[in-house]
């Protein structure tokens, strides 16, 4: 018995610890990380010190263009330090940049809110593959994951574009989405006065 005894201890030094702590998955605008809500919290719930997370993350991102929303994730060791990864920014972001946009389509499929090249995809598609969820990608999956995405924010994958009639597009578009945000605030007051 002492024989095992000695044979257990031996073992639990040499098994790890496991964690049981979910990594936070959030999304912190580049250069803007503060101890306010909604990150405030996230973080105090998993006893990390706000003020060392903020300027770190802000030291990280300074030579980013700031407000760029970055996706992280966040996992806690036991000793209260953490690991901070920090990912490109999201598809559809790259996406509306490269078509020009501020907003994707009400509805997908049905309208088309921007155009983008095969050359502004595929340059996308080089910036996303580098991040550690699509590192077992293909880069042709990567471009079809990517026009699936532009689909759904209404954006348009073509051959080749000219400029001069994308930007009579854009000042059509600016229109539509104009009297759509009328349309939307005329809803939202007509709520107002039904529940008033």
């Amino acid at each position: 018995m002492s024989k095992a005894a000695g044979k257990l201890k031996s073992l639990k030094k040499t098994v790890e610890r496991v964690t049981h702590t979910s990594k936070l998955k959030t999304n912190i605008p580049a250069g803007m990380a503060a101890a306010g809500p909604p990150l405030g919290p996230m973080l105090g719930q998993r006893a990390i010190n706000i003020a060392a997370f903020c300027k770190d993350f802000n030291a990280k991102t300074a030579e980013m263009k700031e407000g760029v929303p970055l996706p992280c994730r966040i996992s806690v060791n036991s000793d209260r330090s953490y690991d901070l990864v920090i990912h490109h920014p999201p598809a559809t972001y790259f996406l509306k940049q490269a078509a020009g946009i501020l907003r994707g389509t009400m509805t997908p499929g049905k309208e088309v809110a921007g155009m983008i090249t095969l050359k502004h995809l595929y340059e996308i598609a080089a910036i996303k593959i580098q991040d550690p969820p699509n590192a077992l990608l293909t880069m042709q999956q990567m471009c079809e994951m990517l026009i699936s995405i532009a689909r759904t924010c209404g954006i348009k994958v073509v051959k080749d574009l000219d400029a001069a009639s994308y930007g009579e597009f854009l000042e059509e578009r600016k229109i539509i989405v104009e009297q759509q945000r009328r349309e939307l605030q005329e809803k939202r007051e007509a709520k107002m006065l039904r529940t008033g």
